[in-house]
């Protein structure tokens, strides 16, 4: 059973309103575009195992996508995470060309493409810090200590990997192409067969880890050292991305488009719920929008249909969901 539904991760929102909003010539502006790449390319390749998870029963298996889990000063971001009485299993998704190559000896991960090499960090001691932390965070909360393993998986069908060092023996198993997921799957239903947790404390385990998850507004502004102060604020056209549009005839003008459009505020507000915090206040929307009239942001916040607390000015305005969906009236 699908508990947290595969989504455009957070991390990826968060990424392409940064570079909506910072200046192009932001000293950090490229390796944000490069990060936002990478991930757009990994999520992908997540969507690509869809196909495989299908065929997992539904009643045995719990299935999380794209968690966000506070860590400290961190987050821990799991691409799938599969729940069983037996055990849990880490899944990280790498969807790279060429040849991969796993480095046991010193912990690297290097691909080679079109002759070129270059490292990333070691998914291995990625997957051993994940693991860490799912064990760490069962003892917490005084669950029964079920092994908690990973996998990655590699889920571009044309690229190669080799393994190697002396503890390439423990890490081969628990690497593979998409293809051979299920087999994988498989090699861990018989490594590990003794159920240890119930299928209640199983559900109340995945509602806590939803309850967890949390948007890593904070840790992406803090690894690229980002003030909130150095992020545009305004209306983006929907169009060009002009910043910022004109409020005009009750509705937002382009000055480099020479069009109109009623609701590019909506745009304004994901980003700020992405980027700033998850609830808003009449003047911080004005901040946000560039509008003088608190009537009018009234008007527009009411239409959006959010939740909100307290009456007048001291009315605050929360998103429904993350990401937030919008539901106009």
């Amino acid at each position: 059973m699908v508990i947290k539904e595969r989504k455009i991760p957070l991390i990826i929102l968060i990424l392409e309103a940064l570079c909506r909003r910072l200046p192009l010539n932001y000293p950090k502006y490229q390796q944000i575009l490069e990060e936002l790449g990478r991930r757009q390319a990994g999520y992908k390749g997540e969507k690509s195992l869809d196909y495989y998870f299908r065929s997992l029963s539904s009643e045995k298996y719990m299935i999380l996508h794209d968690l966000n889990l506070p860590d400290g000063d961190y987050n821990c971001q799991i691409d799938t995470l599969i729940l069983t009485p037996e055990f849990a299993l880490i899944i990280d998704v790498k969807n790279m060309t060429g040849k991969l190559k796993f480095d046991t000896d010193n912990e690297q991960f290097i691909q080679i493409n079109n002759e070129k090499e270059k490292g990333y960090h070691d998914p291995i001691a990625q997957a051993h810090r994940h693991q860490k932390y799912i064990r760490d965070l069962l003892a917490a909360n005084h669950y029964p200590a079920i092994p908690v393993d990973y996998l990655v998986v590699l889920s571009n069908g044309y690229a190669s990997y080799e393994i190697t060092g002396k503890n390439a023996y423990q890490v081969k198993p628990r690497v593979c192409k998409s293809d051979i997921l299920l087999k994988k799957i498989q090699f861990f239903e018989k490594l590990y067969t003794d159920p240890l947790i119930s299928a209640k404390e199983l559900r109340k385990l995945c509602r806590l880890l939803v309850k967890m998850n949390k948007v890593p507004t904070s840790y992406i502004l803090d690894k690229y050292v980002i003030k909130r102060e150095e992020i545009l604020t305004g209306v983006c056209g929907t169009n060009c991305d002009h910043l910022p549009l004109v409020r005009k005839k009750q509705k937002w003008y382009c000055p480099t488009c020479d069009k109109f459009s009623k609701d590019a505020h909506i745009n304004a507000l994901k980003d700020y719920f992405l980027l700033f915090d998850s609830k808003i206040t009449n003047q911080q929307f004005r901040k946000l929008v560039h509008l003088k009239s608190p009537d009018t942001a009234k008007r527009l916040l009411l239409s959006l249909n959010l939740n909100y607390s307290g009456t007048k000015k001291g009315r605050i305005y929360f998103q429904k969901s993350y990401p937030w969906e919008i539901s106009i009236r």
